[in-house]
């Protein structure tokens, strides 16, 4: 591939809900420019962008994948994006790297929850787009109805440059309202077109349209306004110059007609792209944390790496946008968030999984290196000493997580090196230890999500593991107060063993741990012994006396006791203190306390009956609402063991549309009536023995 200047390049992301025809599209855009042999299909396993097994297995997008190809003249960087919204985090850390996005919208199923989340997006990054309705040959397809919920969803500023020719297995082609001609495809998926004259069938609302998007366009401008009041018309020229500065400014979205898996409207939506989308330094600057800088060749390099993938051959492969100056193959930058010296390892174009050497990348460049040491994705990498620091890329924390646990001792062995893998490629997995269940966690943005990461351990890492509920981290706590004595004398022949302690047990404010307090008087028990006491009481207290969870929020003051000179030990007083710790918080009104957690449900307005009944009929307290655009933003606090289902339920009652965020708050006492069999699935687990519960 030559070598292009920034002004002829165009780095764009085809976006839109999952299965709207975004990767189908991808492919007839390669196949129509040549940068493929033939024409490659989802259902064939055989597309370019979508090359990962649980893609070609599930037959969607889950990795944004870049290609590129060239048109009249231009090079085009194209990342083919994930609609679901289990992986929505890769398509917001994609769209950093874009000047541009194409928004797919199915003709049979208009806007759905995937085009609302990435037009959310592109606003908050305010970047440009178009709209291209596609599969307009499918039953069902209605051009004119989605048009209609395009603009109910994001407002008139939308507006067609094209018209369908024909309905559904009819559509063969398109009006193009800016050149007034009809280009007609033929229907073999060639991509070959003739162009001809608009239908007499098409004439007329083909007038009233024209008029429209020129009065439109006009409306931007005031050289064109005052040619358009001149001359009643604009010509072909002036209404794309007249796009291509409103389309920038986000005051206009054109909307092209396609069916990509027809291969018909490629050419002609990749003639927009061209005509309307900006080149990677029109904006003229960047700003990062120090101030801006220049969008040139010119200037200091600066890059933001915006995606890591795990390659099995060749290592971390990071992905980078380059803003300004230029770099080498074999050059040393500094990694600016670490405060480290990077040396890259090459520079490559990614045409999928294929890597494609490049000499040199510059400003405006889409590339990507090898075996960085430290670099992760959202990392700025810059000239040395030069201070650009982008803003990083902020990832959704994970909604729901699953017991992991590996099936055999060596999947075990294996797991640790995967999951570092998996989590330096997903920065919004997560894979911990609980310090208090002792459990693999495995956390992510859906059940999707999780499913997905656990087949890339077994497939990729060889390591294989069963997926379970998580267990939820009780803990035991007292309401009340006691006062106990706890001796401990053995003989056995010889020396014995011998220990008296008396112990106070009190609650402490909710949120504390454990004091403990030493208040002997008179040398009733020696200091020496006193160490020991209180590491009785801390060991003993990992294991509460209720359901074996362990016990906080309380304080143990020993105030007296005795000893023997000779048989009294440290193991002695360890042992008294353990006996201490059970008879009195089983004396002190023992409780269990549960994880409460702060959660923020998103859904529109029609749904919010159904949520907040939902949130009560899990025990949830509604703490407050808000208004975000279109969404509802229900803030509650709801206990932990009630949100493991949460996820499946929200996106059932809400078609895909809602999400949640979830953080922990605080421990509540559980409800009586529920602590049972809390205890019962203690006993079940093996925490504790049935004749420990008898004793209760």
């Amino acid at each position: 591939m030559k070598d292009y200047d920034a002004e002829k390049i165009r780095n764009i992301a085809v976006v839109g809900h999952g299965s709207c025809g975004k990767t189908t599209l991808a492919a007839a855009f390669l196949f129509d420019t040549g940068a493929t042999s033939r024409f490659t299909q989802v259902d064939k396993g055989n597309t370019v962008t979508d090359y990962d097994p649980d893609e070609i297995e599930r037959r969607i997008s889950i990795n944004s994948a870049l290609c590129h190809l060239e048109w009249n003249g231009h090079k085009i960087n194209l990342i083919d994006c994930p609609g679901y919204t289990n992986f929505l985090w890769d398509t917001r850390a994609s769209l950093r790297a874009v000047d541009a996005g194409v928004v797919v919208v199915s003709a049979a199923g208009g806007v759905e929850v995937g085009t609302e989340k990435v037009w959310e997006m592109m606003a908050d990054l305010e970047i440009p787009g178009i709209f291209v309705v596609n599969k307009l040959d499918r039953e069902n397809a209605d051009f004119d109805g989605t048009v209609g919920s395009i603009h109910e969803f994001f407002g008139r500023q939308a507006i067609p440059v094209q018209m369908p020719i024909g309905k559904e297995a009819g559509f063969t082609g398109v009006v193009d309202l800016i050149k007034q001609k009809a280009i007609v495809f033929e229907k073999d998926g060639s991509g070959k077109f003739k162009e001809e004259d608009i239908p007499d069938d098409l004439k007329d609302a083909a007038k009233k349209k024209i008029e429209e998007l020129t009065e439109m366009v006009a409306e931007n401008d005031e050289a064109l306004m005052e040619k358009y009041f001149e001359n009643g018309e604009l010509s072909p020229q002036e209404l794309i110059s007249g796009f291509k500065k409103s389309v920038l400014e986000r005051q206009i979205f054109p909307i092209f007609c396609a069916s990509g898996g027809s291969n018909i409207g490629a050419q002609t939506i990749l003639d927009g792209i061209v005509n309307f989308l900006p080149d990677p330094i029109q904006k003229g600057e960047i700003a990062h944390e120090g101030g801006t800088v220049k969008l040139s060749a010119d200037q200091p390099f600066s890059a933001l790496v915006f995606k890591t993938i795990s390659d099995p051959y060749t290592g971390r492969i990071s992905i980078m946008r380059v803003f300004s100056g230029r770099v080498n193959p074999d050059a040393s930058v500094e990694n600016i968030s670490r405060q480290g010296m990077e040396k890259l390892g090459g520079l490559f174009f990614l045409q999928g999984k294929e890597q494609i050497p490049a000499g040199q990348a510059k400003a405006g460049d889409l590339v990507a290196t090898a075996k960085l040491k430290d670099t992760g994705t959202g990392d700025t990498l810059c000239e040395k000493g030069k201070g650009i620091l982008f803003p990083g890329i902020k990832f959704a924390e994970p909604s729901i997580s699953f017991a992991i646990e590996p099936k055999t001792r060596g999947d075990e062995d294996r797991i640790s090196q995967a999951v570092h893998r998996i989590m330096e490629e997903d920065p919004t997995a997560r894979i911990t230890r609980d310090p208090e269940t002792a459990e693999l966690i495995i956390s992510g943005n859906g059940q999707l999500h999780v499913e997905v990461i656990t087949n890339r351990l077994r497939k990729r890492f060889n390591v294989d593991v069963e997926m379970k509920p998580p267990k939820i981290s009780y803990k035991e706590t007292i309401k009340g107060r006691s006062d106990v004595q706890a001796k401990f004398k053995k003989q056995t022949g010889g020396r014995g063993q011998y220990a008296d302690v008396r112990v106070k047990f009190d609650p402490l404010p909710r949120g504390e741990e454990f004091l403990f307090e030493n208040t002997v008087f008179g040398g009733a028990i020696p200091k020496n012994y006193i160490p020991s006491v209180e590491k009785g009481i801390q060991e003993a207290r990992k294991k509460g006396v209720l359901a074996g969870y362990p016990t906080v929020g309380f304080k143990a003051n020993l105030y007296d006791g005795t000893y023997h000179d000779v048989d009294s030990s440290d193991i002695a007083f360890k042992v008294a203190a353990t006996m201490a710790f059970k008879k009195g918080i089983k004396d002190a009104r023992p409780t269990i306390l549960e994880p409460i957690m702060t959660v923020e449900t998103y859904t529109p307005d029609t749904y919010m009956g159904d949520i907040m009944g939902t949130l009560n009929g899990r025990r949830g307290k509604v703490q407050g609402m808000e208004q975000k655009g279109s969404m509802r933003i229900i803030k509650s606090q709801v206990p932990l063991a009630e949100m493991l289902d949460y996820e499946p339920m929200l996106t059932s009652i809400t078609g895909g549309r809602g999400s949640f965020l979830m953080e922990f708050s605080h421990y509540e006492e559980v409800p009586a009536h529920l602590q049972q069999k809390i205890i019962e699935g203690s006993i079940k687990e093996g925490r504790i023995r049935p004749s420990e519960e008898d004793e209760k």
